[in-house]
């Protein structure tokens, strides 16, 4: 889990994935036959066939893993050096009070997030039920104004912090959404020893902000099968009734239908379930009423591909205590192995 816990712990807000994408390339060093970075920033790997299906040229596979998590970027240095920032991705701001984070400007800046404001001791009825904005939040770094101008300008990415942790049978930290899909591509390809696709990982960016790097990359690409790698919602804590259970945890890899961005295609989604009744591999139906993957992008790219995703059940999607069984973490990994080493 090592390679987890430095993916989960280092930061990369859409559009400045930089960082995430070199720890990953150390760790694929000598594992695909080509590597190389789209102008967009996506890292873009080939393992190529190492058995061949006829006369004909092997069938090309694109496997999207992004890379981005959710975080925010400076839009404002007040005079004192509090901090206000604009948010790249989903954020649900009753999980963002007290948080600690961390402000890539001219240095690393620890710091914290909260609501401006009043404290509960001393904040009338109303302030107490308000209900926060991003815009409401402000980062206090615990310098002077002057020297935080100084190291901060707007523009700098802004992410939350929190220790990578195993919790029981889970892993659990920031940022699972999505490295545990990055995780699960990478130790897939190392159990590939033959497959008859070339097979492109493509580790992708922006992903949070409007699935932005998975169209290019399968632009350029032109794959015949487009499988998304991505965490899904594992509904299985209090509160939540049986009838909107999208996963349950430890249940096994999603296996998904539908979403808010893609329909899976029938013929991949029977494939799949049928490779992971012959080698035993738990897996669930899943079925996404909101949100969406890479599949989004990647199945209306070009003229249409047949495009799948396949989903990791995760619970507290968009905190920082994201939390996966490691049952459905080594199960997606095995399931996409098996699939394309058949």
């Amino acid at each position: 889990m090592e390679f987890l816990k430095l993916l989960s712990e280092t930061p990369g807000v859409p559009g400045r994935e930089e960082l995430v994408r070199e720890v990953i390339k150390q760790e694929i060093h000598g594992l695909f036959d080509e590597v190389r970075v789209d102008k967009l920033g996506s890292l873009i790997c080939l393992k190529k066939a190492s058995k061949t299906s006829g006369s004909h040229a092997p069938q090309k596979v694109m496997i999207a893993a992004h890379m981005d998590q959710i975080g925010f970027y400076v839009r404002f240095v007040d005079d004192k050096g509090f901090i206000r920032v604009h948010n790249a991705g989903g954020f649900d701001t009753r999980n963002l009070s007290a948080n600690r984070v961390l402000v890539q400007g001219r240095k690393n800046l620890p710091g914290v997030m909260n609501p401006a404001g009043k404290p509960i001791h001393i904040a009338s009825e109303e302030d107490r039920k308000k209900q926060f904005l991003v815009s409401d939040f402000m980062v206090d770094v615990g310098l002077p104004g002057k020297k935080v101008k100084e190291l901060v300008q707007v523009g700098d990415p802004v992410t939350l912090v929190r220790d990578f942790a195993q919790i029981g049978d889970f892993v659990c930290g920031q940022a699972m959404d999505n490295r545990a899909a990055v995780w699960t591509a990478v130790r897939a390809i190392q159990r590939v020893k033959k497959t008859s696709y070339d097979i492109y990982v493509v580790f992708t960016v922006q992903e949070e902000v409007g699935l932005r790097g998975a169209g290019p990359a399968t632009f350029g690409l032109e794959p015949d099968i487009a499988i998304a790698l991505d965490t899904t919602l594992a509904c299985d804590t209090p509160g939540i009734p049986d009838d909107q259970t999208v996963t349950h945890a430890g249940k096994g890899v999603g296996i998904k239908i539908m979403d808010g961005a893609s329909i899976s295609d029938r013929s991949l989604v029977d494939s799949f379930v049928q490779t992971a009744k012959k080698e035993k591999i738990a897996y669930q139906l899943e079925l996404l009423p909101l949100g969406g993957t890479d599949a989004g992008a990647m199945q209306r790219s070009r003229t249409g591909y047949r495009t799948i995703t396949l989903s990791i059940p995760t619970r507290y999607i968009h905190t920082v205590t994201e939390m996966v069984h490691r049952d459905d973490l080594h199960g997606a990994r095995d399931l996409l192995a098996a699939w394309l080493g058949a």
